[in-house]
């Protein structure tokens, strides 16, 4: 018979009843390893317990994959590296670096400019720049990660060096030298003869302090550094002699919302609060229990009588050996998540940099959803793959958008260009996420708008949104953006109408006394929808969704209004401007004047027609492009972005047009034809931060609709319903 002895007989035993023996920590050099060896004699010497045992696993990634693999169990990680280890392995962060000065565990990236310099952070493009060094972080990492995450820089099959050669006029960065990277960025170094880029002092534009000087000597226009560098090198005990004659004040900081400040506010304006090193650990390892042995190590040898030195690597040949030299303690993390340690700034910019061209698709595969459209695609594919864009472009076709998310989220496809209320279906039901968007010529009212309630100006009877039951609706079409889908979706949301078995028509007709709501098809249609619909002259084709109903469209809903047929029209915010002040010469119009109208607000005030951004019932969306959430968005937009340098002018020498559709027989095929250019998403990066808080409400109107008595959810009741709407591929607006 075998015989157990209890854990506690061989472990040592610590009141969380978590036994921990010996923590492995894995080292990444031999500095290190020989720094780790002495720590361990000294902790043992010391009574502290775990056991501390060192490995080397010769670099971060490394040592992560051993302790993702249990064969180490701790490593100190900057947060380039947290990222990595927390996406890739689910490793967690529990004890962190702190460096004193009131900084607690973190500082801060900046971008410096000469106090008279007219450059922002939104007008870099073309600049000559300076950086610490390639891929270290306040120099390289944070402002390229930056500029890639909120698409001012567009990066084409993670070629991430061969982007900011093109984006920058010229740069210094040391150590970005040879055939993997673009001669521009060097060209602004200087070296020491033969040391020209080299990522060391010999390099006199090296470091924190040589980028600075770069920019102090007028060779650059910015500088990527750290938030104390310029008061560091200006007003220090000894001030080298390039810099005597400088002072703090003749620099500046640029933020990121495109404004300047002093270089003492690096607080709130900085590129990105950058996370101190922290000990990363596998999620099944106590975090309190690693601090606790750290936090025993640190009280005993962290000062100058001590035989060993935690935060002091000169002993070793080395800087900043297990960790960083400038640690003043360490601190236990309460909330072990790579993400709340990283913080949101600093986590997009990893993820801008987060771009490995041996994860690349060698294809993008776009839905197509009509011979037309197949027609352009392959044309596209063509032109793409001549200029050597990459992904290649490989076109596949499906009977219907939604088919095009479901195969995206099948990962059968890869993007598709979808409309507001597809996007809203796209990510909702789907998961997908928008990659790249599509931007109109400024004042473009007809694929981007507001969608407003129209009223009269009338002081004796100045009714608001909750004096709305019973008043005479006119609308621009059954089932469209603006005239029906915003509106009754609001309205819904807001509790207004209350719709008893589902009855959207009916409980919209029982909402407004009488209405004009031209629809395409009349069956169970109720009357009141179409009371107020006059038809064409002669009286014939009443309520049709055509031009043949004078009160169809936009223009003819707010005709209705004018006409005192309705007391209130839901158009686009332009229709009034459209129509009034003599831009209409028809009879109805010739006389009427915008002043004579307003607003009626969603929050029960009223407003001027001028005052639609901040008065209107949704905003609807430009398209955007689609795609898988594990797919990357970075690539798909730098791609699409390099394209329209070719092709998005309709007069390019090149032969192919991305925003021109008329070669095919067809119109806004793949892109609308009125797109101007493709954009980056920016901050956007859900379905829900693309269409907006009240494009998204109303939709969501819709959406939460329950139908009594039956146990349809509520989504299976919004996709019926916006079927029933969208009689064609994409709902017209």
């Amino acid at each position: 018979m075998k015989h157990f002895v209890p854990a506690c007989a061989l472990l040592v035993c610590f009141p969380t009843g978590f036994a921990l023996s010996l923590l492995r920590w894995c080292t990444v050099s031999d500095q290190e390893l020989a720094k780790c060896s002495d720590m361990s004699k000294a902790f043992a010497k010391a009574n502290i317990l775990p056991l501390l045992a060192c490995v080397n696993g010769g670099s971060a990634s490394h040592c992560t994959s051993m302790i993702n693999a249990s064969l180490a169990d701790a490593v100190t990680l900057d947060g380039g590296a947290i990222y990595q280890a927390g996406k890739e392995y689910n490793l967690k962060p529990v004890v962190g670096e702190a460096y004193g000065q009131d900084l607690g565990t973190s500082y801060y990236a900046v971008a410096v400019v000469r106090a008279h310099s007219s450059l922002t952070i939104n007008s870099l493009r073309g600049a000559r720049t300076c950086h610490t060094g390639i891929n270290r972080t306040v120099g390289w990492n944070v402002p390229i990660g930056f500029l890639m995450d909120s698409g001012r820089m567009a990066v084409m099959g993670c070629q991430v060096p061969q982007a900011v050669s093109e984006y920058f006029n010229a740069s210094c960065v040391p150590g970005a030298r040879g055939d993997r990277y673009p001669p521009s960025l060097c060209d602004l170094c200087r070296g020491n003869g033969q040391w020209k880029c080299e990522p060391s002092p010999k390099e006199l534009y090296y470091d924190y302090t040589g980028a600075f000087r770069c920019l102090a000597d007028d060779v650059a226009e910015v500088a990527f550094v750290k938030h104390s560098t310029v008061t560091d090198a200006l007003s220090g005990q000894a001030v080298p002699l390039w810099a005597q004659k400088l002072r703090p004040e003749e620099f500046q900081l640029l933020c990121r919302d495109g404004t300047k400040a002093e270089v003492t506010e690096w607080r709130r304006c900085h590129l990105a609060r950058v996370p101190a090193h922290a000990v990363v650990a596998r999620q099944e390892t106590a975090g309190s229990l690693v601090f606790q042995m750290l936090d025993q190590g640190q009280q005993k040898f962290n000062g100058e009588a001590s035989s060993f030195q935690m935060f002091d690597s000169t002993a070793y040949g080395g800087k900043n050996l297990l960790f960083k030299d400038s640690t003043t303690q360490l601190v236990p993390i309460k909330e072990q998540t790579y993400q709340a340690w990283l913080g949101n700034e600093y986590l997009h910019a990893v993820r801008g940099l987060d771009c490995d061209p041996t994860r690349l698709p060698e294809f993008l595969r776009w839905c197509v959803l009509s011979t037309e459209e197949i027609w352009k695609c392959s044309k596209m594919a063509i032109a793409f793959k001549n200029k050597n864009l990459k992904p290649e472009i490989q076109c596949v076709s499906a009977e219907s958008a939604e088919q095009c998310m479901e195969r995206i989220q099948k990962r059968d496809i890869d993007a598709v260009a979808l409309a507001g209320e597809h996007i809203y279906m796209a990510g909702k039901k789907y998961g997908l996420v928008p990659a790249a968007g599509e931007r109109y010529a400024e004042g473009d009212t007809k694929d981007t708008y507001f969608a407003v309630a129209v009223v009269r100006r009338e002081d004796s009877n100045a009714f608001t949104i909750h004096e709305l039951k019973g008043k005479k609706s006119c609308h621009t079409g059954y089932g469209r953006m603006a005239g029906w889908n915003i509106p009754v979706g609001t309205l819904l949301r807001k509790g207004f109408i209350q719709p008893q078995g589902c009855n959207v028509l009916q409980a919209v007709s029982a909402f407004f006394s009488a209405s004009c709501v031209p629809v395409a098809r009349r069956n169970d249609y109720p009357a009141s929808l179409c009371e107020l619909c006059v038809g064409d002259d002669n009286g014939r084709n009443k309520c049709s969704a055509s031009e043949e109903e004078r009160y169809y469209g936009y223009t003819g809903a707010f005709r209705c209004l004018a006409e005192d047929r309705g007391d209130v029209a839901f158009v686009k915010h332009s229709s009034v401007f459209e129509n009034t002040d003599g831009n209409n010469t028809d009879r109805w119009a010739s006389q009427l004047r915008s002043r004579d109208f307003q607003l009626l607000c969603p929050n029960g005030a009223r407003a001027e027609v001028s005052q639609f951004a901040k008065c209107h019932w949704g905003e609807v969306p430009a398209r955007a492009v689609m795609v898988h959430p594990d797919i990357n968005a970075l690539a798909v937009y730098g791609l699409l972005s390099k394209a329209q340098d070719f092709f998005g002018d309709d007069n390019n020498e090149h032969g192919f047009k991305m925003f021109n559709s008329t070669d095919f027989q067809g119109q806004n095929l793949i892109f609308r034809d009125s797109t101007t250019e493709i954009v980056p998403v920016g901050e956007k990066t859900t379905f829900m931060s693309w269409l907006g808080k009240e494009f998204l409400e109303s939709l969501d109107g819709m959406e939460s609709l329950q139908c009594a008595g039956e146990a349809t959810e509520s989504m299976n009741v919004f996709l019926l319903l916006m079927a029933s709407l969208c009689l064609v591929t994409f709902c017209s607006s």
